[in-house]
């Protein structure tokens, strides 16, 4: 029977980390020839792709629905769609002549709406990689794009002071929501729909009835530029963010503020709830914090930065949180504690955003080093 030298897989052995059970077993058999030991990582990398292909910084990331593929936006004017499971290019997506700011899949995961500096809204069909609607109209770029949760429209949020909802089927206009004073920095839905909010440069806070375009809510407190909005998985808190260095809390239904949560240093720029509703996340450049969203009481303040902090998200099940950081590094951090549960090192620049998959197996980060990076959640280090 044929056998392959030994003293291949002898050789190999001073590249396993330090603390990996093949090298711990076997450190013995490393020959005696090789006098000088090369510096290795302390554990297996969590790293599983690096998907390389775009010519500028990666600029926004987003799973499928079902975890199969992962859509990368990018300066160079193109979006990509990879196999999250080999790595593989599956469709390249051209037509924009600007930056793409901003990708998101449909619920049932058969849509790609992109957003560009080209002024244009473009919806894909993400099978065969064809433009099923060009959204036009816009007298200025759009800032953000959001589907409803129940996959029926799609609403931009408008450098023009305006928000738009789409037919995500025909791409037909079906409301055009005016009365903000400034540009339009943000929207969300509401998880069941029925209101979208948005966030603007008049410093207010605007909910929305989606069937009929009717104003909701005016929400009245901030004294700055609101730049985020998050609803709470109970549709029962609005959370905005805003360059007043402050995050409010507001009462859906009444309008009223719940709670105001002071300290910021910088103008806060991301707010997410977890999963579950407890727990509020805020960005505001340099520092994450995280605060009980029944209380607003502060729970943890996260902090380990030689950069700033560019995004933050929950995984799934809310235990953990990822950050993108200044620093090439990306950051898991323990929700419950605040302790450090991972430092991803890899990229050769700026971490700019990052994404969990829906069952939370994989993160994916995009930088300016013109990659995306694929890490395993599941298993961790290996050792």
């Amino acid at each position: 029977m044929w056998r392959a030298p030994l003293q291949i897989y002898s050789n190999a052995l001073v590249f396993a980390p330090a603390n990996s059970i093949v090298r711990n077993q076997f450190e013995d058999k490393i020959p005696k020839y090789i006098q000088r030991i090369p510096g290795v990582q302390k554990d297996w990398s969590t790293l599983l792709q690096t998907l390389e292909g775009h010519l500028g910084s990666v600029t926004a990331v987003a799973f499928s629905p079902d975890g199969k593929q992962l859509a990368s936006g990018s300066s160079d004017e193109r979006v990509r769609l990879w196999d999250a499971a080999t790595g593989a290019v599956l469709q390249r997506l051209d037509g924009h002549s600007g930056t793409v700011w901003a990708v998101a899949f449909s619920p049932d995961g058969k849509q790609l709406a992109v957003v560009s500096g080209d002024k244009t809204i473009i919806l894909w069909d993400v099978a065969i990689g064809a433009v099923l609607q060009t959204l036009k109209g816009h007298f200025l770029w759009a800032n953000a794009v959001a589907f409803s949760p129940d996959g029926k429209q799609l609403a931009s949020a408008l450098g023009n002071k305006t928000v738009r909802l789409w037919d995500a089927a025909t791409g037909a206009v079906l409301q055009t929501l005016e009365g903000h004073w400034g540009t339009v920095w943000a929207v969300a839905f509401s998880p069941d729909s029925k209101q979208l909010a948005s966030a603007s440069g008049d410093w207010t806070v605007r909910l929305w009835d989606t069937a009929t375009g009717a104003v909701l809510q005016t929400l009245e407190g901030h004294w700055g530029t609101v730049w985020a909005v998050a609803f709470s998985p109970d549709s029962k808190q609005l959370a905005s963010g805003s360059s007043d260095r402050t995050v409010r809390l507001w009462d859906t239904a009444t309008g009223a503020t719940l709670q105001t949560l002071k300290g910021y240093l910088d103008s806060t720029c991301t707010v997410a709830f977890s999963p579950d509703g407890e727990r509020l996340a805020t960005l505001d450049g340099k520092t994450i914090r995280l605060w009980d969203a029944a209380t607003g009481a502060a729970l943890q303040t996260l902090e380990d930065y030689s950069g700033s902090v560019n995004s933050a998200a929950f995984s799934p099940d809310g235990k953990q949180l990822a950050s993108a950081s200044g620093d090439k590094i990306v950051r898991l951090w323990d929700t419950a504690t605040g302790a450090t549960l991972q430092t991803l090192e890899g990229h050769l620049d700026t971490v700019l955003t990052v994404a969990f998959s829906l069952d939370g197996k994989q993160l994916a980060s995009g930088s300016s080093d013109r990659t995306v990076r694929l890490w395993d959640m599941a298993t961790g280090a290996v050792s």
